[in-house]
């Protein structure tokens, strides 16, 4: 059956920069490609340059370039969307179900993952904002900026003009926060409730909004999914000047030519970077392709204090079971004799399998023992660190744990990503998230809660149990999964135990072995 499918007949909108004309799908409408700034390589972005006429916002625009190509794998788990890449990359979509600018619909503002390196607006097929739009009633917005060492590369010690070059993917999101608030009345949403939220490397990008004076009022409430990753993925310090030499080097340019970098085609200077930058990381050297604190970004809230802007927002942060357990476990978790789980625990925690089985019981009653294999501590150690931190500076902060198991790959646990389809009413686009008499009450449940969060700052939705903001001596988190509850501090002796327990962690290992079996 067709679809309903509207062009013509719909208005043309009025923005700070000219008339857009987007499309009606199945009711709702939709506007892709809008160009929300523009920049030169390595600079401070400035306002989209005004246009004459009507422009179409039809078609998503160029996603920045990264520095690797990207893996066709884990289609399963994360259905990916590729797209041709180009600096000229400043651009935002909007879906909405109104076109009146006093609707006042609440914002969603959606912040990519990949990191700081990869990703964009439409690089998961579950980012799509349609059915989030549509059956949450709400504005939702996706953006694309620069990433890696075209957003986050400081080139201060070569000029003036490069003062911002270091967080310049950071000032982009601050710029598109700056647009949506001059224009997203027209698309019938709020520019006085705005929520963003991100995931993984997105979620680290909300982190850094909240540091960011400047972004200070331009969103009211904040949600990181898998976005606190403590000192596994630290943001930037040091002297850039030893890479850029290397860099130069590499190219065959001297140190009085570093302006040429500004117009080297990205292949090659891409190319420089990924040949070089092992061995100045080697040497504790700046490598970028993360924040650097500064002026403009302070700095993440546990290590120097929150800004009182970010005080004064509800904040959702959580994590899901598994995270970067990519691969299947190599035995039955169903069938295994107990004796033999002892022995593969002991091996991996370094004989104190059977003490961590009895904790982990504890904290996750009901969950297959084996599931310790699995368990993530990555982001979940950092994440209990910034509820109980924000907290005790006074925030509302409101703390969740994605736990359902899914039939694949012998009973497989939440991966990194597995709940952004259901914070975005997009099972039906990730088959492996299809669980029958599962996925679609979960799916409500978790939506509801994002929903009423966007419209009041508090996850209270009527098929949840009553879940209150953390305190910093009470970690309230609710554990989404068949059954959801929320469990206080349950995890405390796990963490702990299992910090003791674990060899020491290596994250490029860890890396290279996702990167092998899924995108990112």
């Amino acid at each position: 059956m067709a679809g309903q499918f509207q062009y013509d007949s719909l208005p043309v909108l009025e923005t700070k920069a000219g008339k857009l004309r987007g499309y009606q799908w199945e009711g709702t409408y939709i506007f892709k490609g809008i160009r929300y700034a523009r920049a030169k390589r390595f600079q401070l972005p400035e306002e989209a340059e005004p246009w004459e006429g009507v422009r179409e916002a039809a078609s998503y625009g160029f996603v920045c370039p990264m520095l690797t190509r990207d893996n066709p794998q884990g289609e399963l788990l994360v259905p990916h969307r590729y797209w041709p890449q180009d600096e000229d990359c400043l651009s935002l979509n909007i879906w909405s179900q109104s076109l009146d600018r006093s609707a006042k619909k609440p914002v969603l503002f959606w912040i990519h993952g990949g990191a700081f390196s990869m990703g964009s607006s439409i690089e998961q097929k579950a980012y799509n904002g349609e059915n989030m739009s549509k059956y949450g009633d709400v504005v939702v917005v996706t953006v694309n900026h620069r990433l890696n060492i075209l957003g986050y590369f400081d080139m201060s010690p070569y000029g003036e003009k490069y003062a911002g070059s270091a967080n310049a993917g950071q000032a982009d999101l601050v710029a598109a926060l700056l647009w949506v608030r001059d224009n997203i009345e027209a698309f019938g949403g709020d520019p006085g409730n705005v929520t963003i939220f991100g995931q993984s490397g997105g979620g680290m990008k909300v982190s850094g909004l909240m540091q960011t004076p400047e972004a200070d009022g331009l969103f009211h409430k904040g949600m990181i999914m898998s976005g606190v990753a403590g000192d596994i993925l630290p943001y930037s310090t040091g002297d850039s000047r030893p890479l850029i030499r290397a860099m130069l080097e590499e190219l065959g340019l001297t140190e009085d030519e570093a302006g040429r970098l500004e117009t080297i085609p990205y292949h090659d200077l891409a190319a420089a970077y990924n040949r070089v930058s092992p061995a100045v990381a080697g040497a504790g050297g700046y490598i970028g392709c993360t924040p650097k604190p500064d002026d403009f970004y302070k700095g993440e809230g546990p290590a120097v204090g929150f800004t009182e802007h970010a005080k004064t927002i509800p904040v959702m942060v959580g994590t899901v079971f598994g995270e970067f357990a990519m691969a299947p476990l190599p035995f039955n978790k169903e069938q295994i004799p107990e004796a033999e789980l002892d022995a593969v625990l002991d091996n991996r925690f370094q004989g104190r399998g059977k003490e961590l089985k009895a904790v982990f019981a504890e904290a996750y009653p009901g969950k297959n023992p084996a599931d310790l294999l699995t368990l993530d501590t990555i982001f979940r150690g950092p994440t209990r660190e910034f509820v109980r931190a924000l907290a005790a500076a006074g925030g509302s902060v409101y703390s969740y744990l994605f736990a359902l198991e899914f039939p694949y790959q012998n009973q497989k646990t939440a991966w990194h990503c597995s709940d952004i389809p259901f914070v975005f009413h997009n099972t039906e686009l990730v088959p492996a998230a299809n669980i029958p008499e599962v996925s679609d009450r979960l799916q409500e449940q978790i939506f509801g809660a994002v929903m009423a969060f966007a419209r009041t700052g508090k996850p209270e939705y009527e098929g949840l149990p009553q879940w209150p903001a953390s305190r910093e001596d009470d970690e309230a988190t609710m554990i989404f999964d068949r059954v959801c509850e929320v469990r206080h501090n349950h995890d405390d002796r796990l963490l702990k135990l299992h910090a003791e327990a674990s060899p020491k962690f290596d994250l490029a290992a860890m890396m290279a072995k996702m990167g092998d079996e899924i995108q990112h």
